[in-house]
């Protein structure tokens, strides 16, 4: 078995942890909802209109005593006339902007789907290599992504404050379009997106889903991804501000909106206990897609995982819903995973994942196995291999789409040894 090496910056890192969890979390920032939840100006954009997508400026929040406009991209599907179509609401990472590729991708499920920039951009504007060539616009809000040193400021003038604005008045746009239904709009994000879907779905109660792919609450506990990425102590000191005042896990226990995180065991940003956790405070339902080092990217690593639009045709046109894990046992060694499932779509085989490191999270060797299915029992059952430190499973279906139980801890490196 593997052990992370303690290292000078980790030690600090846990002592400025243990000082700085004894201050109170500022005031939760608030949002004008009632303003928010109105259809917004619009302006035109349609000199960016490109491979049959159209574009737009809508207002936004004002930003140091101005008004600001947001880009977006939308787009509707072919559909009969006088029917209505499900949407959903695009939010793009870091390093992003407004994607073509992205409404296209949804248009073709069928659905009308909006991308909105959010760091007072106008998007590159090229299909396939939207990554670059964004440029600051003169009504522009504050630029991302995170805003760490704009702390100081106002709490309306944030990057949060705004792409959170940017999110829920892109969403009452979409909802404005006559050919949308706006019972059948959902959210998906990814990264940065995913950390906005996790807060904007505590302050939009409309959503008729949510898929936060990566991001998630809880970034600045001892055990996180951010916590490992700390440069300095000084890093460390602004980012614990940040997430005093911006940490989804704020917004995450107002959340009604069904939600289905789609990530991975060495994400680079979001560790599973932080995901696990933000499930924790969830009380709709919500499940996870967690696969053995998933990338971290826009692109088909974080767009096309089939298990997001498995979740919204679900939630939008009574597909079948993915197999759910709902309970955990562990007697010594066996462990089992008991699910409920819709008929249409049963699990055809089930894994155990596991990894017998210790140390940072994105760094941790994971190990998959078959484990042993059982189809009437509406179960799965594995050994978990000596040396054990944490685990969980995975229920694959027919075509390839995965479910997957919460991360289970083992009490310690060597517990396993020991049962």
């Amino acid at each position: 078995m593997k052990h992370a090496t303690t290292n000078v910056v980790h030690v600090v890192v846990t002592l400025f942890a243990l000082t700085l969890s004894s201050f109170a979390a500022p005031p939760r920032p608030q949002w004008p909802v009632e303003t928010l939840f109105k259809t917004p100006r619009t302006f035109d954009a349609s000199a960016y209109a490109t491979n049959s997508v159209n574009a737009v400026f809508y207002e936004g929040l004002p930003y140091k005593g101005r008004p600001t406009r947001v880009f977006a991209y939308y787009g509707v599907p072919e559909h009969k006339p006088g029917e209505k179509v499900p949407g959903i609401v695009l939010v793009h990472g870091g390093g992003g902007s407004a994607f073509i590729r992205w409404v296209k991708l949804w248009n073709a499920r069928g659905y009308a789907a909006i991308s909105m920039d959010t760091c007072g951009c106008i998007s590159g504007n090229a299909f396939g290599d939207e990554q670059r060539g964004h440029r600051r616009h003169a009504d522009g809000g504050p630029a991302g992504w995170g805003g760490f040193k704009q702390l100081s400021d106002p709490v309306e003038d944030q990057w949060m404050y705004h792409a959170v604005a940017d999110v829920v008045l892109g969403h009452s746009f979409l909802r404005s379009l006559p050919d949308v239904d706006p019972a059948r709009i959902g959210i998906t994000g990814i990264s940065w997106g995913g950390t906005l879907t996790s807060i904007v779905v505590g302050v939009d109660d409309r959503f008729a889903f949510g898929v936060p792919v990566y991001g998630c609450g809880f970034l600045f506990e001892p055990y996180s991804s951010w916590t490992a990425n700390c440069k300095s102590p000084e890093d460390f000191k602004l980012r614990r501000a940040w997430a005093d005042m911006w940490d989804p896990s704020r917004w995450l226990p107002d959340a009604k909106t069904p939600l289905l995180w789609v990530v991975g065991t060495n994400d680079t940003h979001f560790s599973p206990p932080s995901v696990k956790n933000s499930m924790a405070l969830v009380k709709g339902p919500r499940g996870i897609a967690m696969r053995v080092r998933m990338r971290h990217a826009h692109g088909p690593a974080g767009e096309n995982p089939g298990e997001i639009l498995a979740f919204a045709d679900h939630w939008t046109k009574n597909a079948p819903s993915m197999p759910n894990p709902v309970k955990t046992a562990r007697n010594g060694r066996r462990v089992t995973v008991t699910y409920s499932a819709d008929a249409r779509r049963l699990p055809a085989r089930a894994f155990l994942n596991y990894t017998l490191d210790d140390g940072i999270w994105m760094k941790r060797e994971w190990k998959t196995s078959p484990a042993e299915l059982d189809s009437v029992g509406y179960s799965a059952s594995a050994d978990l291999p000596d040396g054990t430190v944490a685990w969980y499973m995975n229920f694959e279906t027919k075509d390839g789409l995965v479910a997957s139980s919460e991360v289970e801890l083992v009490a310690s490196p060597g517990a396993c040894r020991q049962l």
